[in-house]
């Protein structure tokens, strides 16, 4: 008798391409629930959740997410100091976006990170008379007792302070008491500082200058973006920028 031949079965289960395909859908459906959710969100809760992530765009914000233990493998014992400080710093970060929530939601207080370290942002329109570098005290006084606290901390033990002062690009009164926008910046960053003192916070690790208008984060051709700009950052140095 001849052998029959044994015929090929069939494979099972669905083609090859099908897998990439489903992957495919499946990433398609998660990118336009993804902006569904953003698109129905409150403007204002939107920010605030963005400032708790780093790298979103034009975004800035904090590290809520943080690596595996699997990336700290390559670390060695030297560098664990460093990393470390990262940490305290991350910490302060978070603790700043909850201790500031509520001027964070009114745009008065703007929490971000950039190479120069932790930045809370205090919006010169806010805090200060009107084209002036006089605090507004009855306004200024409980953010600033937060923030003296916060900077005093056990976390930011040993770190450097910078305080800027920032302004828009509209001449100053050259009659009036800041001939200049520098004057008038300088003025603000130190004014800042010598209430954040009288709060306890600790006056030897503070350096303090006025930038003008040289450092604007948006454009002076709109009333919008000039306010913006009109700015005093508080700025928690990374090592880098003491």
């Amino acid at each position: 008798m001849v052998p029959r031949k044994r015929q090929k079965r069939p494979r099972e289960g669905a083609a090859d391409w099908l897998l990439t395909y489903g992957d495919m859908v499946t990433l398609l459906l998660t990118f336009f629930v993804l902006m569904y959710t953003a698109a129905t969100i409150d403007g204002e809760r939107l920010e605030l959740i963005l400032a708790a992530f780093a790298g979103l765009g034009s975004m800035d914000g904090g590290a809520t997410l943080q690596e595996g233990r699997l990336a700290e493998l390559g670390n060695t014992v030297m560098t664990l100091p460093s990393m470390q400080r990262g940490r305290a710093l991350d910490q302060a970060r978070r603790n700043a976006v909850s201790i500031f929530e509520p001027e964070i939601r009114t745009q008065k207080v703007r929490v971000t990170q950039d190479e120069r370290g932790l930045v809370i942002s205090l919006a010169a329109d806010a805090f200060f008379e009107s084209a002036s570098a006089e605090l507004n005290i009855e306004q200024s006084r409980d953010v600033f007792v937060r923030l003296a606290d916060l900077l005093r901390s056990e976390q930011l033990d040993n770190r450097t302070f910078r305080i800027e002062g920032h302004t828009d690009s509209i001449p100053t009164d050259p009659a009036g008491p800041w001939p200049t926008n520098w004057e008038l910046s300088i003025e603000r960053a130190l004014n800042t500082f010598r209430l954040l003192r009288d709060y306890q916070a600790p006056e030897g690790r503070f350096q303090v200058m006025g930038l003008s208008d040289t450092v604007p984060l948006a454009t002076n051709e709109t009333a919008e973006g000039r306010a913006y700009n009109r700015r005093v950052d508080v700025i928690i140095l990374t090592e880098g920028h003491l």
